[in-house]
């Protein structure tokens, strides 16, 4: 399928959805600042309890981790991926967002972690990104962190949430949530009482914060039809070359109740720097 089919193929996914959610625009606009809801946060923000950790920028580049500032395509695509998708939130007062993909390897956590850190650095958010791929976490691999705590051990209360969060010098008003490892019975966790609890933790402790989930993949899992009803907005994240088109109809299907800002198509073969 080329690329063209492919484009309309998701903008007619992305219609179905008009009811719920506007879809991203494809056009080349020029990015314009995102409104926040409430007062920006400081330009400079002091990590009391949280710890702090320095990412390689080796390693960074080799799991394709971008610098926000940088002024090659592949961040600024990040930038304006990231002003659409505020905008959208901003408009409908949403503060968490779900990245789902039909499949493994469509570089759904690629996007989850850019999409943070490009939020994060308009000055105007704090973004806490949280690990619920909690049958394969690789957020602290990606950023080069070994946490000694992470979600899991606040999922089953063997550690506090504010033991489990981590700052990557470097990147301001940028906060992970990893998983140290993973847990057998994910989707009943995810979704039952303490999962809840400390979902609405999460997103009423700071109301400026965004709060970003990277869940499984939808087909490969129940985890994140079992978590979706606890958010309220998701990005769909597929890769041209490798999401099968009816995988990516069948995943919209079953987020159907789920509000969706749009489709992201990555790894563009046209695209500069494979995005």
């Amino acid at each position: 399928m080329d690329r063209i089919r492919k484009a309309l193929d998701l903008a007619r996914l992305e219609r179905a959805h008009a009811d719920r959610a506007p879809r991203l625009e494809r056009s080349a606009a020029r990015e314009q600042p995102a409104e926040p809801l409430d007062a920006a946060p400081p330009t400079a923000i002091v990590y009391s309890r949280t710890r702090s950790f320095s990412p390689l920028p080796e390693h960074l580049d080799s799991n394709r981790i971008i610098n926000p500032a940088a002024k090659e395509p592949a961040a600024a695509a990040y930038r304006m991926l990231r002003t659409q998708v505020v905008q959208r939130m901003d408009a409908n007062g949403w503060r968490s967002l779900a990245i789902f993909s039909p499949g493994p390897e469509d570089g759904k956590t690629t996007t989850a972690i850019n999409l943070a850190i490009s939020m994060a650095s308009d000055r105007l958010h704090t973004v806490l990104l949280v690990d619920f791929d909690l049958k394969s976490p690789t957020l602290a691999s990606r950023l080069g962190l070994a946490p000694e705590f992470g979600v899991d051990d606040a999922l089953t209360d063997r550690a506090p949430l504010e033991d489990c969060l981590y700052h990557p010098e470097g990147f301001d008003r940028f906060v992970l949530l990893p998983a140290r490892a993973g847990i057998g019975n994910s989707s009943e966790i995810l979704a039952g009482p303490r999962g809840r609890e400390l979902v609405a933790e999460l997103r009423t402790r700071y109301p400026e914060r965004i709060v970003i989930f990277d869940l499984p993949p939808v087909l490969n899992a129940d985890d994140a039809l079992s978590f979706a009803p606890l958010i309220e907005c998701g990005l769909v994240v597929a890769a041209e070359g490798r999401t099968r088109r009816n995988d990516l109809v069948r995943t919209i299907e079953l987020l159907n109740k789920i509000p969706l800002v749009g489709t992201v198509l990555n790894r563009a073969a046209d695209a500069p720097a494979g995005y």
